[in-house]
């Protein structure tokens, strides 16, 4: 059975923090590839500053262009919004019922997760790899059977910080891929 790990998020914009932890995933664990779920809109955050999904989805693309185990999926764009983790992994283990999907997320989720829609069933179905985040630590959770605490590389780099730091005419070279940054300036985007 392929194992599919799930790596939710606005990717608004992707940076190479996302890519290490996809790349760290895909290469580092049991899993068969990584999937970068492009979320239109999480129920938990403001939609204000939230580039357009599409140019979000372009973006992840041309980021992982020459990957063979990490893959784009845009199939929370057909689901109903706003999208719930839950309803999404329902979605995808109908659609490919040969495969085992895994949840990824980050420690600062693991803390919020039990304000998750219907998250006691994600823990009873799904198993979740979780990536260290700095200041966020849940022990009771961690100890949790479906959970593995990864030892990904720790990143302190946030899609906040390169939009703050795009509105402000500050370089981000390094800090996303060279493809994002030309996506990023043709579109005109978070200036």
């Amino acid at each position: 059975m392929n194992k599919i790990g799930l790596f939710f998020g606005s990717f608004n914009p992707i940076h190479i923090g996302h890519l290490i932890i996809a790349n760290y995933m895909a290469n580092h664990t049991d899993l068969d590839e990584v999937w970068l779920m492009v979320s239109p809109h999480n129920p938990l955050k403001k939609k204000s500053n939230l580039a357009n999904m599409y140019d979000r989805l372009e973006m992840v693309n041309l980021a992982i262009q020459d990957t063979e185990n990490i893959k784009s999926s845009d199939i929370e764009f057909r689901l109903n919004q706003p999208s719930y983790t839950i309803d999404t992994l329902i979605h995808l283990q109908e659609r490919y019922p040969s495969k085992e999907f895994i949840l990824i997320m980050g420690s600062d989720n693991l803390v919020s997760l039990k304000k998750w829609k219907n998250y006691e069933v994600i823990l009873r179905d799904y198993k979740i790899f979780v990536y260290p985040r700095p200041g966020y630590q849940d022990e009771e959770m961690s100890m949790h059977p479906s959970i593995t605490i990864t030892d990904t590389p720790l990143m302190e780099l946030s899609s906040t910080f390169i939009r703050k730091s795009i509105a402000n005419d500050k370089s981000v070279k390094f800090f996303i891929p060279d493809a994002v940054a030309n996506f990023i300036d043709s579109k005109g985007l978070y200036h």
